[in-house]
């Protein structure tokens, strides 16, 4: 295999792995809880949180709340590290840390 063919490849991969990226980026990932839901892009930004509970929220109520942001929040978390091992996972450990 000749050095052209090599940078050839390389550069055709990492055009692959340039588009994947920006259709995880690109996509909405939907983090729910028993009284939430929130929405995620890609990039791990919350583009929405809408509170599905109808009941009053009192002070005993909040701490609740909180646990359940942060629930839906890591649900959503977990979606998108799904999408990316996914889409991403036939390059190899070796792009840890960088998506």
């Amino acid at each position: 295999m000749n050095i052209q063919n090599l940078m050839a490849q390389a550069q055709k991969m990492q055009k692959e792995i340039t588009k994947k990226k920006e259709e995880i980026d690109n996509s909405i990932f939907t983090g729910t809880s028993e009284w939430l839901t929130v929405e995620m892009n890609g990039k791990k930004e919350i583009e929405k949180v809408k509170i599905t509970f109808d009941g009053n929220i009192e002070q005993d109520d909040k701490e609740m709340l909180e646990d359940m942001i942060k629930i839906a929040v890591n649900d959503a978390v977990r979606k998108i590290d799904k999408e990316v091992e996914s889409k991403m996972g036939a390059y190899g450990s070796s792009f840890n840390g960088l998506f």
